[in-house]
């Protein structure tokens, strides 16, 4: 395969610097796809520049030529926002993506924000859809001549969480780990567990040594976070969270199923292969079990929510729609989750909590 590649550039009429350049070019393009095992991305044609008959499928096709093996949550959270964009090409009479024009993306961007101004969706999907719809154009047409700035059509992002966090409610977070547990992934499910408990980032949870945090649990009542953390805080400044009966059981099944590893990273996995694994099982168990919990994040949230009612004696803002607690009791709550989440602004735990206004 490397021979026709080579000789299709050596009977090009070029001068012999600019061949041998191409050459390169294409040997480290070949090595590139041969190593991944994705030289099916492009599937010839004309329609949908190459990558399939199929708007959906091309998609599909492109992101592969893009991210490569791996990287399954990001491709598929990536195939459902193209889909919708799919979906309407499709009611404008539009099967083939050549046929997309600027005028195209900036008429969906028009849909996307009325929708934004309804209330149908909120400002940060509308971004992400539009930045998908950039992602995929950009691979196919190798250009970026129809990218736009999603922002600048559906408004600017909000870090106010005004949603409950699905995982607050305790009995709702158990279907999805059950699900895992009979599924045998219960490294997964502990996991979600040490997120929901902790209130850790899924990197954190995931390099947490429960053998050595069991022992700070048992000597000091809390657990010092300092793997896996945010631009590598966690090396130079202390991250204590403190111990209750509900996590000091989670810490004893996150120390039995790490057994002798370091942590909870099966040694045959990178971190990146396990964070794909990761978030493909906790999809799945979404799926099997009707619920709609988004990611590790909204664990975290829920984690700052149960803290922050804890330390005040009031829900949080996002529980009850707005502030109840004492202005200065709330801002005191905020700067004692910002340790414990491992942020260094109060603002910050607006995206957790909810409004201080």
């Amino acid at each position: 395969m490397k021979v026709v590649i080579v000789l299709a550039v050596l009977n090009c009429k070029q001068p012999p610097v600019e061949r041998i350049s191409q050459v390169r070019s294409e040997l480290i393009w070949f090595n590139t796809y041969q190593k991944t095992g994705l030289l099916m991305g492009n599937v010839g044609g004309k329609r949908n520049y190459g990558y399939g008959k199929q708007l959906a499928w091309a998609g599909k096709n492109a992101l592969a030529d893009r991210y490569g093996q791996g990287h399954f949550s990001t491709r598929a959270t990536h195939e459902d926002r193209w889909n919708k964009f799919a979906q309407y090409l499709k009611t404008q009479g539009i099967n083939d993506t050549r046929k997309i024009d600027k005028s195209t993306v900036l008429e969906y961007a028009e849909q996307l924000r009325q929708c934004v101004n309804s209330g149908d969706v909120c400002v940060a999907y509308a971004q992400n859809i539009l930045s998908t719809v950039n992602i995929v154009l950009e691979t196919m047409r190798k250009d970026s001549l129809l990218t736009i700035k999603p922002a600048q059509y559906v408004g600017e992002r909000t870090n106010v969480r005004s949603e409950a966090p699905r995982t607050d409610d305790r009995s709702e977070f158990q279907k999805p780990i059950k699900d895992l547990h009979a599924r045998n992934e219960a490294r997964v499910a502990i996991t979600a567990q040490l997120a929901r408990d902790f209130g850790l980032r899924f990197k954190e949870a995931s390099m947490l040594d429960a053998n050595k945090a069991l022992k700070q649990a048992s000597r000091l009542k809390r657990i010092n976070i300092t793997q896996g953390t945010k631009g590598g805080r966690g090396k130079g400044q202390d991250r204590w969270v403190p111990i209750n009966p509900q996590n000091l059981e989670t810490l004893k099944q996150a120390k039995a199923i790490q057994g002798k590893d370091k942590n909870l990273i099966p040694k045959k996995k990178t971190y990146v292969q396990w964070r794909d694994h990761a978030y493909y099982q906790w999809r799945i168990a979404n799926q099997n079990t009707n619920t709609e919990i988004k990611g590790f994040h909204d664990m975290r949230a829920a984690f700052a929510c149960e803290r922050y009612m804890e330390i005040t004696g009031y829900p949080a803002p996002v529980i009850t729609g707005q502030r109840q607690a004492p202005k200065t009791i709330d801002t005191q709550a905020r700067l004692i989750l910002s340790q414990m989440l491992g942020h260094n602004r109060i603002d910050v735990i607006a995206a957790y909590v909810g409004s201080s206004q």
